[in-house]
């Protein structure tokens, strides 16, 4: 006799809160929100295209330059990403704020990143969260670097880890995404590597406005522990307080 079997379909857990999220959860909720707001996600891979496509056009030495110059147009993927996730306006000086920034900040990146990839990692690790918090909290130039060096510092790790696993993922789906369109599509070189680029290159913007959310809830936890730890020291003992510091002593009976 045959059993029917019922196949019951497993829930997800929930998602980790921003304190405690993991690299592999980043990267899963930068694909939900881009999967959210798909257009919007779309534009913001137009500038990182047109920038590879100038630079694949350049002569070999003046990629470089063309790579550093592109940085006024990354930035603006980048704060537009910056606005998807926090739900930040771009229509006030802060954005303005922001741009220089972000400017400054992916200026050198091809420079470090021509040498060995980790280098550029390190610097925008470092000095990338400027810019969202530039963008949301409207800090300046100066106060959002070093707001932005504190979050980082909150658990850099996270964030170098966040931007390493991002930029692979992003390379390696590019890259498949890439040799498809190419044999399949019979899209030219450049096409399909500039279709590959507005597509996927989306995802790597919006983990890196996502490290953001996760830097400040990480460092407002670690803040709060702090807090809790120093209410629970009890005060010390002040000798010269009102009553007898010594406990009274009862005579001895004589013998």
């Amino acid at each position: 006799m045959a059993r029917g079997a019922t196949s019951t379909r497993r829930e997800l857990p929930p998602p980790l809160p921003p304190e405690v999220r993991t690299v592999g959860q980043l990267v899963g909720e930068a694909i939900r929100i881009y999967g959210r707001n798909p257009w919007q996600s779309l534009a913001i891979g137009v500038p990182v295209a047109l920038v590879n496509a100038l630079v694949w056009g350049a002569p070999g030495s003046g990629q470089l330059i063309v790579a550093a110059a592109g940085a006024f147009l990354i930035t603006v993927s980048y704060v537009v990403a910056c606005s998807i996730v926090t739900d930040a306006s771009l229509r006030s000086r802060n954005t303005l704020v922001a741009y220089v920034l972000g400017v400054l900040v992916f200026v050198p990146f091809p420079l470090l990143a021509s040498f060995f990839i980790l280098p550029g990692l390190l610097w925008l690790s470092l000095l990338g969260l400027a810019v969202p918090v530039a963008l949301v909290e409207g800090l300046g130039i100066r106060a959002a670097l070093l707001r932005g060096l504190r979050l980082a510092r909150a658990d850099f790790v996270h964030v170098l880890g966040g931007l390493a696993t991002l930029a692979l993922v992003v390379f390696l789906t590019q890259a498949s995404l890439f040799f498809v369109l190419r044999e399949f599509a019979e899209n030219t070189r450049i096409a399909a590597a500039t279709l590959a680029s507005i597509v996927v290159s989306p995802i790597v913007f919006l983990g890196a406005a996502l490290l953001y959310v996760d830097q400040q809830a990480r460092l407002r936890s670690r803040e709060e522990r702090r807090e809790e730890r120093d209410a629970d020291v009890p005060d010390a003992h002040h000798a010269d307080r009102e009553g007898n510091p010594d406990p009274a002593r009862e005579p001895r009976s004589s013998a």
